[in-house]
């Protein structure tokens, strides 16, 4: 991924919270010679042996997944809130851009078996039902509806490089960096507002 060093994210708990925080990403792989991606939930986790790995699971129907046998290298794509910025909002003349959080990471994906599978996927349930009224347990699923889970397979991504982009008008002066969060923030669209959240915390 393309990066001026000024956008650069470096932080490793920075980015680990945002992956914790995005985990809805794009797994990108070549199948039989073409470019596939899919949409999934893709989790930061630990293994057993202590380091930190990416986790999901995709359809057995997927044809994404015959590629892996060819070539395990895949690149897992995570992105954060953004928004146009206008140059209509600085105090000299420029260009319009746009403002942006985003992850890469590239890695060895591998597919896990079965138990593994079914383990993942009662984290994965579990993180996202911990708020709700009648949270679902993939325990308590019936013999009929785990048969449909079982037309999954879970992954394990072992992490070889994480490039991250924060590109949130860092190299606008105090002035024009203040007024780009004003004016995002009177658009009353919540992606321009969580950028403007976000450029809050870089620069006080």
């Amino acid at each position: 991924m393309y990066t001026p060093k000024i956008y650069k994210e470096e932080d490793p708990e920075l980015i680990r919270t945002f992956l914790k925080e995005n985990s809805f990403g794009i797994l990108i792989n070549q199948t039989h010679g073409k470019l596939c991606a899919t949409h999934i939930p893709i989790e930061l986790e630990i293994n057993g042996e202590g380091k930190e790995i990416l986790q999901g699971h995709l359809s057995k129907l997927n044809p994404q997944a015959e590629g892996f046998a060819e070539n395990d290298q895949v690149l897992a794509v995570f992105t954060g809130p953004h928004t146009y910025i206008s140059s209509s909002w600085y105090d000299h003349e420029n260009v319009p851009t746009w403002n942006y959080i985003a992850v890469h990471v590239y890695g060895r994906i591998k597919i896990v078996d079965e138990a593994t599978s079914i383990e993942q996927l009662k984290k994965l349930v579990d993180k996202y039902e911990v708020n709700s009224a009648n949270p679902v347990r993939v325990e308590d699923l019936s013999t009929k509806t785990m048969r449909e889970a079982r037309g999954i397979f879970g992954f394990e991504i072992e992490i070889d490089e994480i490039q991250a982009t924060k590109k949130l008008s860092q190299n606008r002066d105090d002035h024009n960096y203040k007024n780009i969060i004003s004016e995002l923030e009177k658009t009353e669209n919540p992606q321009a507002i969580a950028v403007a959240k976000e450029m809050s915390k870089c620069r006080k």
